[in-house]
């Protein structure tokens, strides 16, 4: 593990439930608001034989801290009463290189916003700059995307990337990082090189899969073409949406180690929103009736770390597996087209 990138992020996604920022962010006692310094990661060391991580890769992970900014999309319907060509959910953008807590900014926003859908991320830098242009989600129109790792040697091959974009595309590209020229990759394949005039339209989530499965399988071929047998293995826990579907992946092409951690529950919301007491006695002394949770519309979580300590609420995503959560709700996961020849052997 030569390079070891602990950004975090979260992932909260439904058709027929909101959830106020405040609630999925900033007051769990492990929200993501929480997670600059603080680390949860269950379920990890020997959770199964294809994820096994050893003691040193989580010991090494919780001591990073994640002070180089922070960035949110929500999504939002409020253009479409006055822009005629908006039509549904757009994301909403707010970054900065502040810690979260001490944002007031940002703590107003989340106190007054609720949303179907919203990326959160707070980044640790793998060495390019400080800047709110390099923190994550990456909006390309209706897109959001986000990524936790690296690409290796990310500078050998960041010029034949960049001759793989679409102009729109390559435009949109406003800092340095390796996450944001990966995104663009993405953007390129999904709309088949048509550019801006293709971000608003939506696409089958199969078509989203193969998509970044193919900017995934480039970055590999372009460092076996250029580094050889010098190339590292990539970190790349990527989840990217429009407003509708979901897309995550957990990834690293290593025999034998483990990508950062990423987890999904159906569940947790029911504990995060404040709209849904736990009455345990069927009444809740402050409301006088109590809101049963199965009343709590069908959502989907992703997160790198659980923002509740419900064990029970989370399940950990296997490594080279991807999750997705389509505009009916249906969730699915299930492994990513991993080809031989593709892991890095050099430690």
């Amino acid at each position: 593990m030569k390079n070891v990138s602990i950004n975090m992020w979260f992932v909260y996604i439904s058709g027929t439930e909101e959830c106020l920022l405040e609630d999925v962010l900033i007051t769990p006692k492990h929200g993501l608001a929480h997670q600059v310094h603080d680390h949860y990661l269950p379920k990890l060391l020997h959770y199964d034989a294809e994820n096994i991580t050893s003691e040193q890769e989580i010991a090494t992970r919780n001591k990073l801290f994640n002070i180089d900014g922070f960035g949110i999309t929500w999504y939002t319907k409020a253009q479409n009463d006055f822009v005629k060509k908006s039509f549904g959910l757009r994301p909403a953008i707010y970054k900065s290189i502040s810690p979260p807590l001490s944002d007031f900014n940002f703590r107003s926003i989340c106190a007054n916003t609720a949303t179907d859908v919203v990326f959160a991320h707070i980044r640790a830098t793998s060495g390019s700059a400080v800047t709110p242009t390099n923190n994550h989600p990456f909006t390309f129109g209706r897109y959001s995307f986000m990524h936790n790792g690296y690409i290796s040697d990310f500078l050998s091959i960041r010029r034949q990337i960049c001759s793989l974009l679409d102009q729109d595309a390559y435009s949109n590209v406003l800092g340095s990082t390796d996450s944001e020229h990966l995104g663009a990759l993405f953007m390129t394949y999904l709309t088949e090189g048509r550019g801006r005039a293709s971000w608003d339209e939506t696409y089958p989530a199969t078509k989203t899969k193969e998509a970044l499965e193919r900017a995934v399988a480039k970055v590999i071929e372009l460092q076996q073409i250029h580094l050889g047998d010098k190339r590292q293995p990539n970190d790349l826990n990527l989840a990217t949406t429009d407003g509708q579907q979901l897309l995550c992946i957990r990834f690293r092409n290593h025999a034998t180690e483990q990508p950062p951690s990423l987890y999904y529950s159906t569940t947790a919301g029911v504990t995060l929103n404040r709209k849904y007491p736990d009455c345990a006695d069927g009444e809740d002394e402050n409301l006088g009736v109590c809101r049963r949770t199965d009343q709590h519309g069908a959502h989907l979580i992703v997160a790198s770390e659980p923002t509740t300590y419900k064990d029970e609420e989370w399940n950990l995503i296997t490594k080279n597996s991807c999750i997705t959560f389509s505009k009916g709700g249906e969730l699915k996961v299930e492994k990513l087209a991993y080809q031989k020849g593709w892991d890095a052997t050099n430690d």
